[in-house]
């Protein structure tokens, strides 16, 4: 990648990083650096971690941009507060590019970005990137495969997304109570639609390769439940057309719960017959749901147990998240470039780590 000298005022363009420090980082980097075009005037990576320990990020920086690159603390705010610190520090710059730590640009990712760019009109905001997630040939993919391989059809998602730094000014860049790396992309989108602008896809291309994941992590993301009750406070009943958003199974995690709930509670009152009926509705949904999950897979064993006992799992997972949510944004209001009606925190330095080439 050549440097930020070659291209116009107007394509001029940060990189904003978000990291926990995950050896992912280092990959994505080096493909940004090795990328043909003109690169980026900076790029900011916002450390994210919760505490000091851990290896510096400047470890991972190639020769070619570390005279360009600042770390800045992140806080542990999670990933919308680290963008928000990542383009506010990043300088007078037409456009940010958001990057998460784990994908990798494609080898003509800068010349493809000014073609990008030069297509954009006044009032285009955003340009997504084409995202391909590779999956194993020589099998069928696991559930969690899948769920990754679904960031491919998602809309601008900011695994790789270019944003105009007017625009951001505009809407207040990220809200910040997204604190976990769910809905807060598809938040500022319809923030940004409402204000006038535009948001494209672009011909660049980023691959988001599937990162290792544990036997429990499907039931964790069920913590995203409570953002989307955030969403449905900010954005109305049908945020989900307008963002193009998968809706779910919730409404069916709630009554599979609602079912379990009931025939245990008919069965400690003696109330056989009744608990009898909804025991079989919960076994019969979560049955369901297990195929559901299990058919389009591999069919492992490792894979078929993890479905079962998950599956079971979820429907609760899912409908506590739901509540946790109603009950926490019950007040939400939707954000203003003002900010939420919150006392702002304190502005973060940008932090410059010593880089050495």
């Amino acid at each position: 990648m050549t440097g930020p000298e070659t291209r116009t005022r107007d394509a001029e363009y940060a990189v904003v990083v978000p990291t926990l420090g995950r050896p992912s980082l280092r990959a994505c980097l080096h493909a940004l650096a090795e990328a043909s075009g003109p690169g980026p005037v900076r790029v900011v990576l916002v450390d994210d971690r919760p505490g000091p320990a851990g290896p510096p990020l400047t470890a991972d920086v190639p020769p070619s941009l570390r005279s360009r690159t600042i770390v800045v603390p992140g806080g542990a705010r999670g990933p919308a507060a680290a963008r928000n610190l990542g383009w506010r520090a990043a300088g007078d710059v037409p456009w940010i590019v958001f990057l998460d730590d784990d994908v990798v640009p494609g080898p003509t990712w800068g010349d493809d970005l000014t073609l990008d760019l030069a297509a954009a009109t006044e009032r285009t905001a955003g340009i997504t990137a084409r995202i391909e997630v590779p999956l194993p040939a020589d099998r069928r993919p696991t559930d969690w495969e899948r769920n990754t391989a679904s960031l491919a059809t998602a809309r601008w998602i900011t695994a790789d997304m270019a944003y105009r730094r007017a625009a951001l000014t505009a809407v207040g860049g990220f809200d910040e109570r997204f604190r976990r790396a769910f809905r807060e992309d598809a938040d500022l989108a319809l923030r940004v639609l409402d204000a006038g602008w535009t948001l494209t896809g672009g011909r660049r291309t980023t691959t988001h390769p599937v990162r290792p994941a544990g036997r429990w992590t499907s039931v964790r993301f069920q913590a995203g439940n409570a953002d989307d009750v955030l969403m449905t406070r900010l954005h109305g009943r049908h945020w989900w057309r307008r963002a193009e958003a998968h809706r779910g199974r919730l409404p069916v995690h709630l009554a599979v719960t609602g079912a379990g709930v009931t025939a245990l509670g008919c069965a400690l009152l003696g109330r056989h017959r009744p608990a009898g009926v909804c025991a079989a509705a919960w076994l019969a949904g979560t049955t369901e749901f297990a195929l559901a999950r299990i058919l389009p897979g591999p069919r492992t064993r490792d894979e078929v147990l993890t479905m079962v006992v998950t599956s079971a799992l979820i429907p609760p997972a899912a409908t506590w998240h739901w509540l946790r949510g109603r009950l926490a944004h019950r007040t939400a209001r939707p954000l203003t470039p003002l900010g939420t009606g919150e006392p702002a925190p304190a502005a973060r330095p940008a932090v410059r780590e010593r880089l050495r080439s």
